[in-house]
């Protein structure tokens, strides 16, 4: 099984490569079908652990599944704000940020399962309600991510969908591996 590791010390050079990989996993699959899925599957994933597992690293520098479920959380937010910052500016400029120094600096593994779950919920039905509302037009307009360049909105949808699986991999084989 592939693995997918992308740190913002390597993120520019690796951008290619890491959404070759993304893209190559979601396949031909339905990428708003896709996303509605996340929140019931991870949901389903952790219904029942213990909190212990559910803060425990899968191994030492590496998320538990607690960090895995708020780092969703947080995509959604950060996602969110870039899609509707295209659709109302001009090519806005994109940042990129670092998924690790959010995990540490925002204590994903103190949060509260609960409330990671229902950020996660009601930020993915606002972000597709959006979705669901934009003409062909609107999914090709873009902006200029800082790391990986020119992005439209579909490819921004694909690349969220395909985040989704790599996670969703993630948590499973994070259970996996506990005794």
């Amino acid at each position: 099984m592939t693995t997918f590791a992308n740190p913002a010390s390597g993120a520019h050079n690796a951008a290619a490569e890491y959404t070759r990989r993304l893209l190559d996993l979601l396949g031909d699959r339905d990428p708003i079908e896709v996303q509605s899925g996340l929140v019931t599957a991870v949901e389903s994933a952790v219904t029942g652990l213990s909190d212990s597992l559910l803060r425990m690293p899968e191994a030492p520098g590496k998320w538990s599944v607690i960090e895995v479920v708020q780092h969703l959380a947080d995509t959604e937010l950060v996602y969110g704000y870039r899609m509707r910052m295209i659709l109302a500016h001009p090519s806005p400029a994109i940042e990129g940020y670092d998924q690790d120094a959010w995990a540490s600096e925002l204590r994903y593994n103190d949060t509260p399962l609960t409330e990671a779950l229902e950020q996660m919920r009601v930020l993915r039905r606002a972000n597709l309600r959006l979705l669901q509302g934009l003409g062909e037009e609107q999914f090709d307009r873009y902006g200029i991510h800082s790391e990986r360049g020119r992005e439209s909105i579909r490819h921004i949808v694909r690349l969220i969908a395909a985040h989704d699986l790599v996670h969703r991999r993630q948590i499973a084989r994070i259970i996996a591996s506990r005794p």
